[in-house]
Protein backbone atom coordinates (compact mmCIF):
# COMPACT_ATOMS: atom_id res chain seq x y z
CA UNK A 1 0.00 0.00 0.00
CA UNK A 2 1.38 3.65 -0.98
CA UNK A 3 2.18 6.00 1.51
CA UNK A 4 1.90 10.04 1.70
CA UNK A 5 5.52 10.01 1.94
CA UNK A 6 5.52 8.46 -1.31
CA UNK A 7 3.56 10.55 -3.32
CA UNK A 8 4.39 13.48 -1.63
CA UNK A 9 8.27 12.60 -2.46
CA UNK A 10 6.82 13.77 -6.22
CA UNK A 11 7.36 17.13 -6.66
CA UNK A 12 4.80 17.77 -9.23
CA UNK A 13 2.50 16.30 -6.79
CA UNK A 14 3.83 18.61 -3.97
CA UNK A 15 3.45 21.87 -6.24
CA UNK A 16 -0.48 20.61 -7.63
CA UNK A 17 -1.07 20.11 -4.14
CA UNK A 18 0.30 23.59 -2.64
CA UNK A 19 -1.44 25.51 -5.93
CA UNK A 20 -4.33 23.88 -4.52
CA UNK A 21 -4.23 24.72 -0.71
CA UNK A 22 -3.69 28.26 -1.49
CA UNK A 23 -6.69 28.55 -3.94
CA UNK A 24 -8.70 26.74 -1.06
CA UNK A 25 -7.45 28.78 1.01
CA UNK A 26 -8.12 32.03 -0.77
CA UNK A 27 -11.91 30.80 -1.79
CA UNK A 28 -12.58 29.93 1.64
CA UNK A 29 -12.04 33.50 3.22
CA UNK A 30 -13.40 35.25 0.87
CA UNK A 31 -16.96 33.27 0.44
CA UNK A 32 -16.92 34.17 4.66
CA UNK A 33 -16.71 37.13 4.27
CA UNK A 34 -18.86 38.02 1.23
CA UNK A 35 -21.17 35.81 3.09
CA UNK A 36 -20.91 38.19 6.54
CA UNK A 37 -20.92 41.40 4.53
CA UNK A 38 -24.07 40.38 3.03
CA UNK A 39 -25.76 39.30 5.78
CA UNK A 40 -24.74 42.37 7.74
CA UNK A 41 -26.40 44.83 4.83
CA UNK A 42 -29.60 43.19 4.26
CA UNK A 43 -30.30 40.89 7.00
CA UNK A 44 -31.31 37.89 4.86
CA UNK A 45 -30.52 34.14 5.01
CA UNK A 46 -31.57 33.48 1.34
CA UNK A 47 -28.93 36.12 0.28
CA UNK A 48 -26.09 35.19 2.41
CA UNK A 49 -26.24 31.46 1.27
CA UNK A 50 -26.91 32.68 -2.01
CA UNK A 51 -23.50 34.70 -1.98
CA UNK A 52 -21.78 31.86 -0.15
CA UNK A 53 -22.89 28.82 -2.24
CA UNK A 54 -24.69 30.29 -4.82
CA UNK A 55 -21.33 30.33 -7.62
CA UNK A 56 -21.63 26.99 -7.54
CA UNK A 57 -24.39 27.34 -9.73
CA UNK A 58 -22.18 28.38 -12.43
CA UNK A 59 -20.93 25.09 -12.49
CA UNK A 60 -23.75 24.08 -14.77
CA UNK A 61 -23.27 26.50 -17.53
CA UNK A 62 -19.08 25.61 -17.09
CA UNK A 63 -19.91 22.11 -17.47
CA UNK A 64 -22.65 22.36 -20.73
CA UNK A 65 -19.90 24.78 -22.54
CA UNK A 66 -16.43 24.03 -21.22
CA UNK A 67 -15.39 20.86 -19.73
CA UNK A 68 -14.07 19.53 -22.87
CA UNK A 69 -11.04 21.28 -21.81
CA UNK A 70 -10.29 19.11 -18.85
CA UNK A 71 -8.91 16.71 -21.99
CA UNK A 72 -8.46 19.00 -24.88
CA UNK A 73 -6.52 22.13 -23.33
CA UNK A 74 -2.71 22.30 -22.22
CA UNK A 75 -3.59 21.71 -18.11
CA UNK A 76 -0.56 23.73 -16.69
CA UNK A 77 -1.86 26.58 -19.25
CA UNK A 78 -5.83 26.54 -18.12
CA UNK A 79 -5.17 26.04 -14.47
CA UNK A 80 -2.52 29.53 -14.86
CA UNK A 81 -5.04 31.84 -16.16
CA UNK A 82 -7.82 30.60 -13.71
CA UNK A 83 -5.39 31.17 -10.70
CA UNK A 84 -4.88 34.57 -12.40
CA UNK A 85 -8.80 34.63 -13.01
CA UNK A 86 -9.33 33.81 -9.34
CA UNK A 87 -6.71 36.50 -8.01
CA UNK A 88 -7.94 39.12 -10.28
CA UNK A 89 -11.37 38.71 -8.52
CA UNK A 90 -11.09 38.88 -5.01
CA UNK A 91 -8.78 41.70 -5.34
CA UNK A 92 -12.01 43.49 -7.23
CA UNK A 93 -13.66 42.62 -4.58
CA UNK A 94 -11.42 43.85 -1.67
CA UNK A 95 -10.61 47.40 -3.69
CA UNK A 96 -14.30 47.97 -4.93
CA UNK A 97 -17.19 49.29 -2.12
CA UNK A 98 -20.00 46.86 -4.38
CA UNK A 99 -23.64 46.11 -3.56
CA UNK A 100 -24.69 43.16 -2.34
CA UNK A 101 -26.08 42.17 -5.70
CA UNK A 102 -23.08 43.67 -7.66
CA UNK A 103 -20.35 41.22 -5.40
CA UNK A 104 -22.72 38.11 -6.07
CA UNK A 105 -23.22 39.13 -10.06
CA UNK A 106 -18.71 39.02 -10.28
CA UNK A 107 -18.66 35.98 -8.06
CA UNK A 108 -21.02 34.18 -10.30
CA UNK A 109 -18.82 35.26 -13.50
CA UNK A 110 -15.88 34.61 -12.16
CA UNK A 111 -17.07 30.86 -10.73
CA UNK A 112 -18.08 30.14 -14.32
CA UNK A 113 -14.66 30.53 -15.63
CA UNK A 114 -13.20 28.47 -12.88
CA UNK A 115 -15.90 25.68 -13.19
CA UNK A 116 -13.09 23.62 -15.56
CA UNK A 117 -10.93 23.72 -13.13
CA UNK A 118 -11.83 20.75 -10.92
CA UNK A 119 -12.20 18.68 -14.29
CA UNK A 120 -8.44 19.77 -15.55
CA UNK A 121 -7.07 19.55 -12.15
CA UNK A 122 -8.37 15.82 -11.05
CA UNK A 123 -7.05 14.65 -14.68
CA UNK A 124 -4.12 15.92 -13.92
CA UNK A 125 -3.88 14.02 -10.77
CA UNK A 126 -3.70 10.36 -12.84
CA UNK A 127 -0.49 11.38 -14.78
CA UNK A 128 0.83 13.07 -12.03
CA UNK A 129 0.63 10.18 -9.71
CA UNK A 130 0.56 6.17 -10.35
CA UNK A 131 -3.03 4.42 -11.12
CA UNK A 132 -2.43 2.72 -7.88
CA UNK A 133 -1.96 6.46 -6.24
CA UNK A 134 -4.89 7.71 -7.45
CA UNK A 135 -7.35 7.60 -4.31
CA UNK A 136 -4.54 8.51 -2.08
CA UNK A 137 -3.41 11.52 -3.90
CA UNK A 138 -6.60 12.48 -4.28
CA UNK A 139 -7.27 12.13 -0.35
CA UNK A 140 -4.70 14.22 0.03
CA UNK A 141 -5.88 16.80 -2.24
CA UNK A 142 -9.06 16.34 -0.41
CA UNK A 143 -7.01 17.08 2.90
CA UNK A 144 -5.84 20.02 2.06
CA UNK A 145 -9.50 21.43 1.45
CA UNK A 146 -10.23 20.26 4.80
CA UNK A 147 -7.18 21.76 6.31
CA UNK A 148 -7.37 25.11 4.57
CA UNK A 149 -10.72 25.34 4.89
CA UNK A 150 -10.26 25.19 8.70
CA UNK A 151 -7.37 27.67 8.50
CA UNK A 152 -9.61 29.70 5.72
CA UNK A 153 -13.03 29.84 8.01
CA UNK A 154 -11.30 30.27 11.06
CA UNK A 155 -8.48 32.77 10.26
CA UNK A 156 -10.97 34.96 8.65
CA UNK A 157 -13.87 34.29 11.47
CA UNK A 158 -11.21 36.19 13.68
CA UNK A 159 -9.78 38.35 11.61
CA UNK A 160 -13.11 39.87 10.56
CA UNK A 161 -13.70 40.44 14.31
CA UNK A 162 -10.19 42.74 14.92
CA UNK A 163 -9.47 44.09 10.67
CA UNK A 164 -12.24 45.48 7.99
CA UNK A 165 -13.34 43.02 5.43
CA UNK A 166 -11.59 44.39 2.94
CA UNK A 167 -7.85 43.50 4.58
CA UNK A 168 -9.19 39.78 4.68
CA UNK A 169 -10.06 40.05 1.11
CA UNK A 170 -6.70 41.42 0.43
CA UNK A 171 -5.65 38.81 2.39
CA UNK A 172 -7.57 36.06 -0.05
CA UNK A 173 -5.94 37.49 -2.65
CA UNK A 174 -2.84 37.34 -2.07
CA UNK A 175 -3.11 33.21 -1.40
CA UNK A 176 -4.61 33.53 -4.81
CA UNK A 177 -1.67 35.33 -6.35
CA UNK A 178 1.03 33.06 -5.01
CA UNK A 179 -0.52 30.08 -6.72
CA UNK A 180 0.25 31.44 -10.24
CA UNK A 181 3.87 30.70 -10.02
CA UNK A 182 3.68 27.60 -8.00
CA UNK A 183 1.87 26.08 -11.17
CA UNK A 184 3.74 28.27 -13.92
CA UNK A 185 7.08 26.55 -12.74
CA UNK A 186 6.10 23.86 -10.73
CA UNK A 187 3.96 21.51 -13.19
CA UNK A 188 5.36 20.09 -16.33
CA UNK A 189 3.42 21.37 -18.93
CA UNK A 190 1.70 18.41 -20.92
CA UNK A 191 0.18 17.82 -24.02
CA UNK A 192 -3.80 17.12 -23.84
CA UNK A 193 -5.38 13.92 -23.01
CA UNK A 194 -7.11 14.18 -26.57
CA UNK A 195 -7.18 15.64 -29.51
CA UNK A 196 -10.38 17.63 -30.16
CA UNK A 197 -11.62 21.58 -30.56
CA UNK A 198 -12.49 22.52 -26.60
CA UNK A 199 -15.90 23.88 -27.12
CA UNK A 200 -19.42 23.76 -26.92
CA UNK A 201 -20.10 20.43 -29.46
CA UNK A 202 -16.75 18.65 -28.02
CA UNK A 203 -18.07 19.28 -24.11
CA UNK A 204 -21.63 17.85 -25.41
CA UNK A 205 -20.53 14.87 -27.03
CA UNK A 206 -18.29 13.74 -24.10
CA UNK A 207 -21.25 14.69 -21.40
CA UNK A 208 -23.79 12.04 -23.78
CA UNK A 209 -21.22 9.52 -23.49
CA UNK A 210 -20.99 9.98 -19.71
CA UNK A 211 -24.55 10.22 -18.79
CA UNK A 212 -25.98 7.77 -20.87
CA UNK A 213 -24.29 4.95 -19.11
CA UNK A 214 -26.78 3.08 -16.44
CA UNK A 215 -23.94 2.25 -14.30
CA UNK A 216 -22.50 6.00 -14.00
CA UNK A 217 -25.99 7.60 -13.15
CA UNK A 218 -26.59 6.40 -10.11
CA UNK A 219 -22.92 7.15 -9.16
CA UNK A 220 -23.43 10.81 -10.20
CA UNK A 221 -26.78 11.32 -8.36
CA UNK A 222 -24.96 9.35 -4.82
CA UNK A 223 -22.24 12.00 -5.13
CA UNK A 224 -24.32 15.09 -5.43
CA UNK A 225 -27.82 14.86 -3.59
CA UNK A 226 -26.88 13.59 -0.21
CA UNK A 227 -23.93 15.95 -0.16
CA UNK A 228 -25.49 18.56 -1.75
CA UNK A 229 -28.97 18.54 0.82
CA UNK A 230 -26.16 18.73 3.74
CA UNK A 231 -24.22 21.12 2.37
CA UNK A 232 -28.12 23.22 2.28
CA UNK A 233 -27.57 22.94 6.43
CA UNK A 234 -23.82 24.15 5.85
CA UNK A 235 -25.25 27.54 4.15
CA UNK A 236 -27.44 28.67 7.53
CA UNK A 237 -24.09 28.44 9.55
CA UNK A 238 -23.99 32.31 9.36
CA UNK A 239 -27.91 33.01 9.46
CA UNK A 240 -27.74 30.47 12.69
CA UNK A 241 -24.87 31.17 14.62
CA UNK A 242 -23.63 35.05 13.13
CA UNK A 243 -19.87 35.65 13.12
CA UNK A 244 -19.21 32.16 15.50
CA UNK A 245 -20.13 30.82 11.99
CA UNK A 246 -16.43 30.28 11.18
CA UNK A 247 -16.16 27.60 14.37
CA UNK A 248 -19.02 25.49 12.35
CA UNK A 249 -17.62 25.50 8.90
CA UNK A 250 -14.18 24.92 10.69
CA UNK A 251 -15.25 21.66 12.48
CA UNK A 252 -16.85 20.78 9.62
CA UNK A 253 -13.86 21.03 7.17
CA UNK A 254 -12.24 19.02 10.52
CA UNK A 255 -14.42 16.14 9.94
CA UNK A 256 -14.03 15.57 6.43
CA UNK A 257 -10.11 16.09 6.81
CA UNK A 258 -10.17 13.11 9.06
CA UNK A 259 -12.79 11.20 7.00
CA UNK A 260 -10.42 11.40 4.00
CA UNK A 261 -7.56 10.60 5.84
CA UNK A 262 -8.30 7.55 7.69
CA UNK A 263 -10.41 6.03 3.90
CA UNK A 264 -7.67 7.25 1.92
CA UNK A 265 -4.75 6.44 3.66
CA UNK A 266 -6.04 3.03 5.64
CA UNK A 267 -8.70 1.17 3.99
CA UNK A 268 -8.57 -1.27 1.06
CA UNK A 269 -9.95 -0.70 -2.21
CA UNK A 270 -12.41 -3.16 -0.84
CA UNK A 271 -12.93 -1.80 2.71
CA UNK A 272 -13.28 1.44 1.14
CA UNK A 273 -16.14 0.47 -0.97
CA UNK A 274 -17.97 -1.67 2.08
CA UNK A 275 -17.18 1.80 4.59
CA UNK A 276 -18.74 4.15 1.76
CA UNK A 277 -21.97 2.06 2.40
CA UNK A 278 -22.59 3.23 5.51
CA UNK A 279 -20.69 6.62 5.80
CA UNK A 280 -23.48 8.15 3.66
CA UNK A 281 -25.86 7.99 6.65
CA UNK A 282 -23.02 8.95 8.87
CA UNK A 283 -23.14 12.24 6.88
CA UNK A 284 -26.84 13.20 7.88
CA UNK A 285 -27.86 12.04 11.11
CA UNK A 286 -25.03 14.28 12.94
CA UNK A 287 -27.37 16.98 11.64
CA UNK A 288 -30.60 16.23 12.94
CA UNK A 289 -29.07 17.59 15.89
CA UNK A 290 -30.19 20.94 14.99
CA UNK A 291 -33.33 19.92 15.89
CA UNK A 292 -32.33 20.74 19.46
CA UNK A 293 -30.89 23.93 20.92
CA UNK A 294 -27.69 22.58 21.72
CA UNK A 295 -24.51 24.19 22.82
CA UNK A 296 -22.13 25.68 20.13
CA UNK A 297 -19.90 23.49 21.28
CA UNK A 298 -21.34 20.40 20.98
CA UNK A 299 -22.95 21.16 17.25
CA UNK A 300 -19.28 21.24 15.80
CA UNK A 301 -18.62 18.12 17.50
CA UNK A 302 -21.67 16.78 15.64
CA UNK A 303 -20.84 18.88 12.49
CA UNK A 304 -17.33 17.27 12.39
CA UNK A 305 -18.87 13.61 12.76
CA UNK A 306 -21.20 14.16 10.47
CA UNK A 307 -18.97 15.92 7.97
CA UNK A 308 -16.40 12.66 8.13
CA UNK A 309 -19.38 11.27 6.11
CA UNK A 310 -18.09 13.02 3.07
CA UNK A 311 -15.58 10.28 2.57
CA UNK A 312 -17.97 8.04 1.48
CA UNK A 313 -17.13 9.86 -2.04
CA UNK A 314 -13.95 8.59 -2.17
CA UNK A 315 -15.36 5.13 -3.15
CA UNK A 316 -17.70 6.15 -5.24
CA UNK A 317 -15.27 7.84 -7.09
CA UNK A 318 -12.98 5.37 -7.64
CA UNK A 319 -15.96 2.99 -8.89
CA UNK A 320 -16.30 6.15 -11.83
CA UNK A 321 -13.09 6.20 -12.45
CA UNK A 322 -12.49 2.69 -12.81
CA UNK A 323 -15.96 2.66 -15.49
CA UNK A 324 -14.52 5.59 -17.77
CA UNK A 325 -12.45 5.29 -20.59
CA UNK A 326 -8.77 7.44 -20.17
CA UNK A 327 -9.39 9.87 -22.50
CA UNK A 328 -12.41 10.80 -20.86
CA UNK A 329 -11.20 10.59 -16.83
CA UNK A 330 -11.04 14.35 -16.99
CA UNK A 331 -14.17 15.02 -18.48
CA UNK A 332 -16.00 12.64 -15.96
CA UNK A 333 -14.29 13.95 -12.71
CA UNK A 334 -15.21 17.71 -13.97
CA UNK A 335 -19.00 16.39 -14.75
CA UNK A 336 -19.14 14.78 -11.48
CA UNK A 337 -17.80 17.99 -9.42
CA UNK A 338 -19.66 19.95 -11.71
CA UNK A 339 -23.07 18.88 -10.97
CA UNK A 340 -22.40 18.36 -7.29
CA UNK A 341 -21.01 22.00 -6.76
CA UNK A 342 -23.85 23.00 -8.62
CA UNK A 343 -26.34 20.95 -6.33
CA UNK A 344 -24.65 22.38 -3.58
CA UNK A 345 -25.65 25.98 -5.33
CA UNK A 346 -29.23 24.69 -5.68
CA UNK A 347 -29.53 23.50 -2.22
CA UNK A 348 -28.01 26.30 -0.19
CA UNK A 349 -30.54 29.05 -1.94
CA UNK A 350 -33.57 26.55 -0.87
CA UNK A 351 -32.51 26.48 2.35
CA UNK A 352 -31.81 30.42 2.57
CA UNK A 353 -35.24 30.55 0.97
CA UNK A 354 -37.03 27.97 3.76
CA UNK A 355 -35.08 29.60 6.37
CA UNK A 356 -36.46 33.08 5.58
CA UNK A 357 -40.07 31.85 5.80
CA UNK A 358 -39.36 29.70 9.01
CA UNK A 359 -35.90 29.64 11.04
CA UNK A 360 -32.42 28.27 10.12
CA UNK A 361 -32.59 25.39 12.79
CA UNK A 362 -35.62 23.56 11.43
CA UNK A 363 -34.51 24.14 8.04
CA UNK A 364 -31.50 22.71 8.40
CA UNK A 365 -32.86 19.29 10.35
CA UNK A 366 -35.31 18.97 7.28
CA UNK A 367 -32.77 19.33 4.97
CA UNK A 368 -30.07 16.16 6.89
CA UNK A 369 -33.52 13.94 6.98
CA UNK A 370 -33.84 15.07 3.57
CA UNK A 371 -29.97 13.34 2.99
CA UNK A 372 -30.43 10.42 4.76
CA UNK A 373 -33.67 9.65 2.73
CA UNK A 374 -31.93 10.35 -0.10
CA UNK A 375 -28.89 7.55 0.68
CA UNK A 376 -31.61 4.96 1.58
CA UNK A 377 -33.44 5.23 -1.60
CA UNK A 378 -30.15 4.88 -3.19
CA UNK A 379 -28.55 1.99 -1.38
CA UNK A 380 -29.70 -0.84 -3.59
CA UNK A 381 -28.69 0.35 -7.20
CA UNK A 382 -24.96 1.32 -5.44
CA UNK A 383 -24.66 -2.10 -3.97
CA UNK A 384 -25.40 -2.93 -7.81
CA UNK A 385 -22.39 -0.97 -9.37
CA UNK A 386 -20.20 -1.94 -6.18
CA UNK A 387 -20.65 -5.47 -7.40
CA UNK A 388 -17.23 -7.42 -8.27
CA UNK A 389 -18.80 -7.43 -12.25
CA UNK A 390 -19.68 -3.89 -11.69
CA UNK A 391 -16.47 -2.34 -12.65
CA UNK A 392 -14.14 -1.20 -15.75
CA UNK A 393 -14.77 0.69 -18.70
CA UNK A 394 -15.59 -2.35 -20.97
CA UNK A 395 -19.05 -3.16 -18.49
CA UNK A 396 -20.38 -0.39 -19.89
CA UNK A 397 -18.77 0.54 -23.00
CA UNK A 398 -17.52 4.14 -22.62
CA UNK A 399 -14.83 3.64 -25.32
CA UNK A 400 -17.51 4.45 -27.34
CA UNK A 401 -16.37 8.05 -27.43
CA UNK A 402 -14.71 6.86 -30.19
CA UNK A 403 -16.96 5.94 -32.61
CA UNK A 404 -18.43 9.25 -31.91
CA UNK A 405 -15.80 10.88 -34.05
CA UNK A 406 -13.41 11.61 -31.45
CA UNK A 407 -9.99 11.44 -33.38
CA UNK A 408 -8.33 10.44 -29.97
Amino acid sequence: MSTYRAIFANPEFRNLWISSALGNASSTMTSLTLAILVDAATGSALLAATIMFGPSLAQVLGVSTLMSAADTARPRRVLTLLAALSAVAVGVQAAADLSAGLRLVLALAVAYGLSIGAGVRWGLLGEVVQSDQFVLGRSAMNLSVGAMQIAGFGVAGVLLQAVSPSTVLWIATGFAALAIPVIRFGLRDRAPRRVARTGLAETWRGNRTLLAQRRTRPLLLALTLPNGLIVGCEALFVPYAGARAGWLLAAGAAGMMTGDLVVGRYLTQQRRRTVARWLRFLLAVPFLGFAFDLPLAVLCVLVAVGSSGYAASLAQQEILVDLTAPELRGQVLGLESALRMTTFGVTAILAGAMADLTAAAPTMTAFAAASLLVSVALSRPLARIGSPHGSGPAAEGLQTVRAAGDPG
